[in-house]
């Protein structure tokens, strides 16, 4: 196939390009022309076979097997765009493009600052990873390769599979790709560092690569943001973030690379540092790798709700190789340079603003350390790590990282006066303890949890009136201050959402109401949606306002498994949160008997004993199930006749089998099932499911003791898991506020490289072009770098 073709070209190309700068680096080839133009070939194949990708994808080409897999006919065409990336194979070559487009960038950008060839050759080797593995996991296989018992050779399948209900919303279209680019950037700080430690340039790396830490940092965090909205709003996991794996995979790169932004700037003022800053920036891109590792291998299959399958062992092999190779390249580089980075010998003094931000970099560092061991565990005993253990050991941690960043924040470089200190001390200090007042009057009283509140109140205000001072002095680096407010107002968030939310499980009959968590709620009816969906109709009424809510559920036809999809409603100070759990039917009443039955134990009924065996997994009750569509279960049922006495009858042992459909989230009992008299039958209204088949019960109501079987009308009832929220729009604001600081800081730090690039420019043009790499490279590293900083 052409598409399968481009990539190893790409492939080819990239190899090329990675040998051809690495010669021209070590000055034993003059060979940047050929590195130049392998690298753009390697690039257009990149960008070509991803635009095939997609046009296959929008013409419905089902007899390509990663088409037929993830899209179908009756997907909009934003879904099918969605599809691209919806597999491991997309995905995987969805990230190539980005790091390709990336790549231009970074070969033009160090062109002109004259380190082309180091920088490229490392770059087109990490690129040539990322092809090598698309060119295995191919999006371009055809089906009957793919599947050859399934597809006979040249057939083409009708419609394809489609794309699972769980990814078909908007989000699908915006949190991956943008996930994707944080990854990509990733690379380019490893790539700096690299060069940096490969040049002896142990300074003159750190305006260059600021930048791109900060564009990093803002698209994987965006990225993990909008994966936690799109799981509040539409998945229904009962939260914004639920400590999965997966989820924990991505945020352990972007709190490294928070680190390294600080630790960077740090450098940059005092020229401490050093070392830290080459490690954090090659541990940054390893861990992206790892994430990358975890979420493809399928070695988290078992223990995450949203990690990919097995790709099969080449690609698994792959995987490891790059993650090792990366980490082993950056680890022999810092070890050549170990004695150069060394620190110089002065006189330290730990009450300054750089000593701090150490202080609270170890202290994420640890943060970052715990959720990792957390994450790795099931690779290392199959066992799963609770919430509660990054709940409970992350907590001191914040409080002890927002203290001493808000103290750090009130103190200059090198050293400063007490008094000094002491002045810039008294508006946060005040502001934060009249709040966490407020807060304890309001019930905020566990010491923990006010501890926690109390350090981000001092956050807010420290940098409330930092930034005030900032945008009448420099506006333009206002961004540090409104990055620190949004962690600030995240944390509070957290606080408030996280150990002061109530949540309660409800049944709601139709048209019932129950009074819970402060609101009435009443169940008005179900509608159907679309998509073989139904919408459940439910009302919240507080204090005379009404608010409807709608959640939905499904059965998802792409695993057969039961969907819930959430609704909420926001106020000015908390959410109100439902999430469906079931529809289920109300008990009989009696009159007609209904009898609980724990397994194995026998019931006396009537002139009858009843006794439970087992559950009956099997088709029974075909017809229903064909007319449903969902998954049928039966209970075995051990009826006895014992006559009374006198009766000339003889006793008798029979068993019927009652069964209950589970479709569209409803339970549906079925016929029921009569004895051999014909006069006495058996319903199953309901079953408890003890996983260790211990002690099972079933409710089945009799019918015919006294009176002819007939089935009584029930009642549906819904259940419903209802929370309340509170201040968990701070979390969303914090979100936004932290990303929009990263990008006006972003902005920022981009300006003085172009400044260092423009000077750069200038003195190649004034000493003419045709001087080689190597001497534009010496008058380069021999320029100051652009004096003005930020207002920190």
């Amino acid at each position: 196939m052409l598409g399968s073709v481009i990539i190893w070209i790409g492939l080819a190309s990239a190899i090329a390009s990675a040998v051809w700068y690495y010669l021209a680096a070590i000055r034993k080839y003059n060979s940047m022309s050929f590195a130049r133009r392998a690298f753009q070939v390697s690039v257009f194949s990149t960008i070509f076979s991803s635009a095939l990708l997609m046009a296959l994808i929008l013409t419905h080409r089902f007899e390509f097997s990663y088409v037929w897999s993830y899209s179908s006919r009756e997907l909009p065409v934003y879904l099918l765009v969605t599809s691209f990336w919806a597999g491991q194979e997309g995905s995987f070559l969805l990230w190539a493009l980005f790091g390709a487009l990336i790549g231009l960038v970074m070969q033009s950008f160090c062109r002109r600052r004259g380190f082309e060839s180091d920088a490229m050759s490392v770059y087109s080797l990490l690129q040539a990873f990322l092809l090598i593995l698309v060119a295995v996991k191919s999006p371009f296989e055809y089906i009957w390769n793919a599947h050859p018992g399934q597809f006979m050779a040249d057939e083409v399948p009708v419609d394809g599979r489609g794309l699972n209900p769980l990814l078909q919303n908007l989000w699908m279209a915006i949190h991956p790709p943008i996930l994707f680019v944080g990854f990509a950037a990733a690379a380019v700080p490893f790539v700096l560092a690299v060069l940096g430690l490969w040049r002896r340039i142990y300074a003159e790396w750190i305006p260059m690569a600021l930048p791109w830490v900060l564009f990093s940092a803002l698209s994987l965090g965006a990225g993990i943001m909008l994966g936690g909205y799109w799981a509040y709003g539409v998945l229904g996991w009962g939260g914004w973030w639920g400590w999965d794996p997966v989820e924990n995979s991505s945020l352990v790169p972007w709190i490294v690379s928070v680190i390294l932004l600080h630790t960077l700037i740090v450098q940059k003022k005092t020229g401490k540092f050093m070392r830290t800053n080459f490690v954090m920036a090659i541990l940054t891109f390893v861990l992206v790798l790892y994430s990358t590792f975890l979420t493809r291998s399928g070695i988290l299959g078992e223990s995450s709700v949203h990690s990919f399958v097995d790709p099969g062992m080449f690609a698994y092999t792959l995987l490891v190789v790059w993650l090792l190779s990366v980490a082993l390249l950056g680890a022999r580089m810092i070890q050549l340079r170990w004695k150069d980075l060394a620190p110089a010998k002065r006189d330290e003094k730990l009450f300054n603003r750089e000593s701090l931000i150490g202080l609270a970099a170890l202290v994420m560092g640890l943060s970052a350390l715990i959720i990792l061991f957390g994450t790795s565990l099931p690779i290392l005993s199959r066992t799963t790590v609770e919430p509660a253990f990054y709940n409970n050991s992350n907590l001191p941690l914040a409080i002890a990282m927002g203290l001493l960043l808000g103290v750090s924040l009130l103190l200059r470089w090198g050293e400063g006066t007490r008094q000094d200190f002491f002045r810039r001390l008294r508006f946060p200090l005040v502001g934060s303890i009249v709040v966490q007042a407020l807060l304890w009057s309001l019930g905020v009283r566990d010491v923990s949890v006010s501890a926690f509140t109390l350090t981000s109140l001092f956050v807010l205000f420290v940098n409330l009136e930092r930034g005030l001072q900032v945008i009448r002095e420099r506006a333009r680096f206002v961004g540090g201050p409104v990055a620190h407010i949004g962690l600030a107002l995240l944390f509070l968030g957290i606080a408030g959402s996280g150990f002061y939310g109530q949540k309660e499980i409800v049944s709601l009959s139709k048209s019932d109401s129950k009074e819970i968590l402060g609101y009435k709620l009443t169940y008005v009816d179900s509608k159907p949606a679309e998509g073989n969906k139904t919408k459940y109709v439910v009302t919240a009424e507080r204090d005379g306002d009404t608010e409807t809510l709608e959640p939905v559920m499904f059965t998802n036809s792409y695993n057969n498994s039961l969907m819930r999809n959430p609704d909420y409603v926001s106020f000015l100070t908390k959410d109100l949160y439902i999430e469906p759990v079931s529809v289920e039917q109300e008990k009989h009443p009696s009159g007609n008997d209904v009898v609980t039955l724990q397994k194995g134990v026998a019931v006396k009924v009537g002139d009858f004993q009843v006794k439970f065996i087992r559950f009956d997994m099997n088709a029974h009750g075909s017809d229903q199930m064909a007319s449903t569509g969902g998954m049928t279960v039966g209970a075995v049922i051990e009826v006895k006749y014992i006559p009374s006495e006198g009766e000339g009858s003889k006793s008798t042992v029979e068993q019927v089998i009652p069964v209950t459909t589970y479709a569209d989230g409803k339970q549906i009992p079925g016929k029921t099932a009569m004895l051999k008299n014909n006069k006495v039958g058996f319903q199953l209204v309901n079953m408890n499911i003890d996983m260790q088949a211990k002690n099972s019960t079933v409710d089945v109501a009799v019918f015919g003791l006294n009176e002819p079987a007939t089935v009584l009308p029930s009642k549906e009832i819904l259940v419903l898991e209802v929370s309340v929220k509170p201040f968990i729009s701070l979390v969303w604001l914090g979100t936004l506020c932290i990303m929009g600081g990263f990008f006006v800081a972003m902005l920022t730090r981009g300006k003085e490289v172009l400044l260092l690039s423009k000077k750069a420019s200038n003195g190649k043009s004034r000493k003419g072009s045709s001087r080689p790499e190597s001497d534009r490279r010496n008058e380069i590293q021999q320029e100051q770098s652009v004096q003005e900083e930020v207002a920190q």
